[in-house]
């Protein structure tokens, strides 16, 4: 019989600092995820402060690939042109995240909308790249399409070493608190205001007016900077990444978030629980807005083992320190 395959399951969002989210953890009860960890032993804590423009989660993925950077610097992009074959793999130039977005406009503040809300298909994506593409062609800026409708790749040398924050630490924040403020972003804040200008006469807004949909009315640059040769390791297994938690979190919507953890209890952690339980070398990763926690398969003594089956750890406990 073959010998069970590694896991690894990455849940970012897994704790959040957001009022009712908070509110909610008290009567969380998930019993999967405490007989999980009951069995686990953690082995390492990742903890800043909600400050930082690279999340928990995303400082955890990229250690998980090899990917070392400092903050705001976690070449997602460059990753992902090397990965879709539009990057060689010595390349070391800088590359950029565009995501295509929605900022709301309120009497004080701009407020940036989730970009993976605002319903764009593959038609519009390409339609307003066609448009975009000369007005960050005169900046030296190459743009490629992604493989998600509504993000596009940038390339230039300007996104080396620049740092800028995830779209998950800025979601529902104004523009201003996440936004880059070195002297190197000022032409990029330039052909952020020259976009919302174009973005506002495209017949794609007309359309999607018609539709009842938000306007795309400007974009937003994250996973910048350029990416070490040989990584990812060729024999690096990238974990699983469940994003299930993560609109009602950035929503702040306390009773959806605990409906996503009770439907991820039964579901992915039960799944990784089994695996345990069949003999796998698993890996559990949780991750909050301060703090990623990792869990893994450690061998213990015969009576630490039974005293974790008596003394299992309360799931609310573990992710309010998340």
């Amino acid at each position: 019989m073959a010998e069970p395959l590694p896991r690894h399951l990455l849940i970012p969002f897994a704790g959040r600092g957001s009022p009712a989210c908070r509110a909610a953890l008290p009567s969380l009860r998930l019993p999967s995820l405490e007989s999980l960890l009951s069995r686990l032993s953690l082995v390492e804590t990742d903890m800043q402060d909600e400050s930082t423009r690279s999340p928990p989660h995303e400082r955890a993925l990229a250690k998980a690939l090899g990917v070392s950077a400092p903050d705001g610097c976690i070449p997602w992009a460059a990753l992902e042109a090397r990965q879709i074959g539009i990057a060689e793999p010595g390349d070391r130039e800088g590359w950029g995240l565009v995501a295509l977005c929605n900022w709301q406009v309120g009497i004080d503040d701009v407020v940036l909308g989730d970009p993976a809300a605002i319903e764009i298909d593959a038609a519009e994506s390409a339609a307003l790249l066609a448009a975009a593409h000369p007005f960050f062609e005169e900046d030296g800026i190459a743009l490629h399409p992604s493989r998600t409708p509504g993000r596009w790749l940038a390339r230039a040398p300007i996104f080396n070493g620049l740092a800028t924050a995830s779209i998950d630490r800025a979601v529902g924040h104004p523009i201003s608190q996440w936004s880059p403020l070195a002297e190197a972003a000022r032409p990029l804040r330039r052909l952020q205001n020259e976009m919302q200008m174009l973005l506002y006469t495209q017949r794609v807004n007309d359309d999607r007016a018609a539709r009842g949909v938000p306007p795309i009315n400007s974009f937003w640059l994250s996973g910048t900077g350029a990416l070490q040769a040989g990584v990812p390791l060729a024999d690096t297994t990238a974990p699983t990444v469940s994003d299930a938690l993560r609109v009602a979190a950035l929503r702040d919507d306390g009773a959806a978030w605990a409906e996503a953890w009770q439907a991820l209890d039964t579901g992915a952690i039960a799944g990784l629980l089994a695996d345990y339980t069949a003999g796998a070398d698993i890996t559990l990763t949780l991750c909050g807005d301060r703090a990623a926690q990792r869990y893994a398969v450690q061998q213990r003594g015969l009576m630490s083992w039974a005293r974790s089956l008596f003394d299992r750890p309360r799931a609310a406990s573990v992710l309010e320190a998340l």
